[in-house]
């Protein structure tokens, strides 16, 4: 009777789970990103995802055999680039394949606004399968075996693979809580479930590859749920976002899921199933190499993973198969993809994991010759050591003459390079210069995690590792680890804590709803149970040992015999009062199990749920085309860009070149079909300097440049995050290469807003000609740029370039002028025309502080550079330092009347544009400094009616809000779209 009512329930629960449940969540995943479809219809957003649909159309026109050919001359000017070997072409691949064999009624285009939405919805699954694989209870004894020889231990706990640790927990802490569950049983008359799994029936061992036992499901049902939703997770899957990562989520986080099923069962489980879901986690990941090149962060993961449970005494026939089939097919599959190369066999990047295959390799050789030549634990490990020594001084001179003779090792990138040193920059102000690389804050985690998860997931860590330890679940521990220490560095990079943060709060909640669940109904449902006959081990004694129960009940002794029965007999009152307890237990278990939910689940859930949907709504803005609200009252799209682009599409020539920050390069060459100077794959610093000198140097220096180099000048204007803003940072890359624009000043800190406004290398320069003429009586130089248009808004220009090298134009195009690899050959780079030698001449090629295998040292520009920016977050920080008493700060007061004056001007000024600057930059000193001077810079207004409040407050910058209310700043007002500064902060967030 107990066995079909647990085969119904099981039946039951089985249904709502993959039925009802699991299809709701991924169809949440998928709605929740379509905000910005439904809104603005089927756009592209951001500047990356432009060039990846440019070359999505490419190979959809053209074939994979030209694709891997292309040599875009339309980008770059006038190198060009090889899209064929510098792409991850994965997800072209996919969108093309999409189309060609699934949808292809949709356009490529629709295709790829979906796909972002599509692949957030799977990796919301792969990371519930992660939480589902790493809860199963698989055999995690050292050696797969407990008390008999047909049962296995489940779980374990970390401290039984450290060594000293192991004792401790063995003589010390284990006795304890066995004592613990011991009086629990007596108490509550049960263990509450804490210890019914310690041992799985050796017919486990058949089923568990189908078991869809609780809590494993409850655990990936929560863990995909938090997945759809959270905001690390869209901030790359937005419909629109048609950007690698977008994908690559997706294929990490399967590649993570086979990666941990291919290491169920015990350490000696030696099977041909692991060599199988070895392979396929290679293809996985191969898969994933081909999308992001943030495949180097999952092969080191794994190798870490697999390096660590070998320190844990944990190598045996499984682990060594799942890694070696893992890593060699996937790295022989990685070196096909041509943007990769031999790159995994080279890049010191890639050595670690290349170290733990060869590790490996050397273990199993020392286990084999163990058991050759039948060793004891002594002489096995003078052979370990002596194998390792020799092949480690093997290693070490092999390596020496590869790089010191052929320069064979590739140096470590300054984006990698930026997550270990002590400071927060790389030393390369082209990857500084990137808001996505600075370290990540609390409020960051806060923000794309939410404090629930945040404060959640760590107790998921904990319960791995003291209670559910086995070697899937400890992939959980390193990967939570690593992603928190790397985060941390770059908030890009929160990303990919997305799926860890959900796997562990998803674990940490489906365990606490199987806990009350068990203790209330008595049931764990399981697909096991539904196709077993037999009951299982635990049953059938328990079944034992109610049927003596009920002989000696009966009055009958264990042989058959009649005794007498009293009625008030111990036994009888036993059984009243056990049943009594378990009544109240029960009862117990429901009171609690309703307030963990009403005053600990539903509250923060609710809200988490809501704090996604506002963030997923604000995500959706496609950025090149945004709503506004006017003066009015009326609400407006602003489509400026595409305006300029269609502009430059519509009235230029075919080979018309447009000079314009890297940031819109992309855009311009996907949506005007114009040639480009430089865009978002940065990969030659030297050329992106030239165009930062280009735009920083004074009119007449500049136009020297732009006349061999472009036909049209495009600016971004109109305040806020405009050319002006991100001005000192092209200055401070310009001057990397070209000393001599800032001499003996790395960071170039002479050009940029002081508290009187430009600076006069500000003001001369180029860009700011541009951008502010025919305002406040700047102008351009007519006899050099020649202003053509500029938006509805004015957030874009355009300007012609007059006097242009007609000789330098057309010995580019020229073909004969590039420079072939091989005669005949498709790879063929352009070169400067010989009019730009002179100026080419002042550069200085930049030098990463890895780039070890150059001959020129750098150093000292590096130094300079650091302590230089180690100054100013000095100031920011407002250190205290020796000197006289400072007086208080205290700026003159300004009336009423004054400060509604101010707030009622909206206009784009150089004032608006250099507090947007201070505060966004985190100047404290110099914001505090400027309002001192002149204290009507705190309530200015830009023309989208936001001021230094609404910066500071969308900043979370506490500091400049606290400075900004002292002198009067109010928060009450609106800007254009109704926003107060106070609609900017999440809920229930104070600064």
């Amino acid at each position: 009777m107990a066995k079909t009512i647990n085969i119904i329930v099981s039946a039951v629960w089985t249904y709502f789970c993959l039925v009802k449940i699991l299809p709701r969540i991924a169809e949440k995943a998928y709605t929740i990103r379509l905000h910005a479809v439904n809104e603005y219809g089927p756009i592209i957003h951001e500047f990356d995802p432009y060039f990846n649909y440019r070359a999505t159309e490419y190979l959809y026109y053209n074939g994979w055999e030209r694709f891997v050919k292309w040599f875009d001359y339309q980008s770059w000017y006038p190198l060009g680039r090889p899209v064929g070997t510098t792409i991850y072409p994965g997800m072209q691949v996919t969108a093309v394949f999409i189309k060609n064999h699934l949808m292809k009624h949709m356009s490529l285009n629709d295709i790829c606004v979906y796909i972002p939405a599509w692949f957030g919805s799977i990796a919301s699954v792969m990371t519930g399968l992660i939480a589902y694989e790493c809860s199963l209870p698989v055999a995690a004894s050292k050696q797969g075996q407990t008390n008999g020889e047909n049962d296995f231990k489940p779980y374990g706990c970390i401290f039984e693979s450290i060594p000293i640790l192991s004792v401790i927990y063995s003589k010390a802490i284990l006795p304890l809580i066995t004592l613990l569950l011991k009086g629990i049983t007596y108490v509550f008359g049960s263990d509450l479930g804490l210890s019914s799994l310690s041992i799985l029936p050796s017919a486990y061992k058949v089923y568990n590859v189908v078991d869809l036992s609780s809590p494993a499901v409850e655990c990936g049902l929560v863990a995909a749920a938090i997945m759809s939703i959270v905001p690390a997770h869209m901030m790359r899957s937005i419909g629109g976002g048609y950007d690698n990562e977008s994908i690559a989520n997706t294929a990490m986080t399967m590649t993570f899921f086979l990666w941990c099923r291919t290491l169920r069962g015990g350490m000696d489980y030696n099977s041909l199933s692991t060599l199988v879901w070895g392979a396929l986690t290679a293809i996985s990941y191969f898969y994933m190499v081909a999308v992001w090149g943030g495949y180097i962060f999952v092969i080191n993961l794994i190798g870490v993973h697999a390096g660590v449970l070998v320190l844990l005494g944990r190598f045996g026939p499984k682990l060594y198969r799942a890694y070696s089939v893992f890593y060699f097919i996937g790295t022989a599959l990685a070196c096909q993809v041509p943007v990769v190369g031999k790159t995994p066999l080279k890049s010191l990047e890639q050595l670690g994991p290349m170290a733990v295959f060869v590790g490996f390799q050397l273990l199993a050789f020392c286990d084999y010759w163990k058991k050759k030549k039948n060793l004891n634990r002594l002489q096995t490990w003078k052979l370990r050591i002596g194998v390792f020594l020799l092949a480690g001084l093997v290693a070490a001179g092999m390596a020496f003459v590869l790089d010191h003779y052929y320069g064979y090792f590739g140096p470590i990138s300054s984006r990698v390079r930026g997550l270990f040193v002590k400071h927060t920059k790389t030393g390369n102000p082209l990857v500084d210069s990137v808001a996505e690389h600075q370290p990540a804050s609390e409020q960051a985690y806060n923000q794309y995690l939410g404090e629930s998860i945040v404060s959640v997931a760590p107790i998921g860590m904990v319960l791995i590792a003291l209670r559910y330890f086995h070697d899937s679940s400890s992939f959980l521990l390193v990967y939570g680890l690593t992603t928190y220490f790397f985060s941390h560095k770059m908030v890009r990079l929160i990303l990919l804590t997305a799926p860890i943060a959900s796997v562990l709060t998803g674990i940490v909640l489906g365990r606490a709803f199987s806990f009350f669940t068990y203790n209330i109904i008595g049931i764990t449902p399981s697909l096991f149970d539904m196709f077993t006959i037999e009951s299982d081990d635990n049953e059938i004694v328990e079944e034992q040992k109610t049927k003596k129960s009920k002989k000696k009940a009966n009055g009958k002794k264990a042989d058959g015999k009649k005794t007498d029965v009293d009625s008030s007999s111990p036994s009888v009152n036993n059984r009243y009062f056990n049943t009594m307890r378990s009544a109240l237990c029960k009862l117990a278990f429901l009171a609690a199990a309703y307030f963990t939910l009403v005053g600990h689940i539903i509250a923060p859930a609710q809200e988490f749920i809501k704090k996604s949907e506002t963030i997923s709504k604000q995500m959706s803005h496609p950025t090149i085309v945004v709503k506004a609200q006017l003066r009015s009252g009326e609400e407006v799209k602003v489509d400026d860009y595409r305006q300029c682009y269609w502009w430059l599409r519509d009235n230029t020539p075919k080979d018309a070149r447009v000079m314009a920050w890297w940031d819109y390069g992309y855009q311009i060459t996907a949506i005007a079909n114009r040639t480009t100077i430089a865009d978002g794959n940065t990969w030659n610093h030297e050329h992106i300097a030239l165009l930062g000198r280009a735009l920083t140097s004074s009119e007449k220096e500049g136009h020297r440049i732009a006349r061999h180099l472009a036909d049209y000048v495009l600016v971004w204007a109109g305040g806020g995050g405009d050319d002006l803003a991100k001005s000192p940072h092209l200055a401070r890359i310009a001057n990397s290469v070209y000393r001599s624009m800032c001499p003996n000043d790395p960071t170039c800190s002479q050009f940029g807003m002081t508290r009187q406004g430009p600076s006069k290398m500000m003001r001369e320069s180029l860009l700011y000609k541009l951008v502010r003429h025919g305002k406040e009586d700047v102008t351009a130089d007519p006899n050099r740029f020649k202003h053509k248009m500029t938006s509805k808004y004015g957030k874009c220009r355009v300007f012609k370039v007059l006097s242009i090298s007609q000789e330098s134009k057309e010995w580019v195009a020229d073909p004969k002028n590039r420079d072939c690899d091989a005669p005949g050959s498709w790879f063929c780079r352009g070169q400067y025309p010989p009019g730009m030698q002179k100026i080419l001449a002042e550069k200085r090629d930049f030098s990463q502080l890895e780039d070890f295998n150059k001959d020129e040292d750098d150093s000292e520009y590096q130094k300079k550079y650091f302590e230089n920016l180690n100054k100013k977050k000095k100031l920011t920080e407002g250190k205290p330092t020796s000197g006289p008493k400072k007086q208080p700060w205290k700026p003159r007061e300004l009336s009423p009347q004054v400060i509604a004056k101010l707030n009622s001007e909206w206009k784009d000024t150089e004032q608006t544009s250099g507090m947007w600057s201070l505060i966004s930059n985190n100047r404290v000193r110099e914001v505090m400094e400027s309002i001192a001077e002149v204290p009507e810079l705190a309530h200015l207004r830009s023309a989208d009616g936001r001021g230094p409040m609404w910066w500071a407050m969308e900043a979370k910058n506490e500091k400049i809000v606290r400075v900004l209310r002292k002198v009067g700043v109010s928060e009450s007002y609106t800007d254009a779209k109704g926003l107060s500064p106070r609609d900017l902060l999440n809920n229930n967030e104070e600064l």
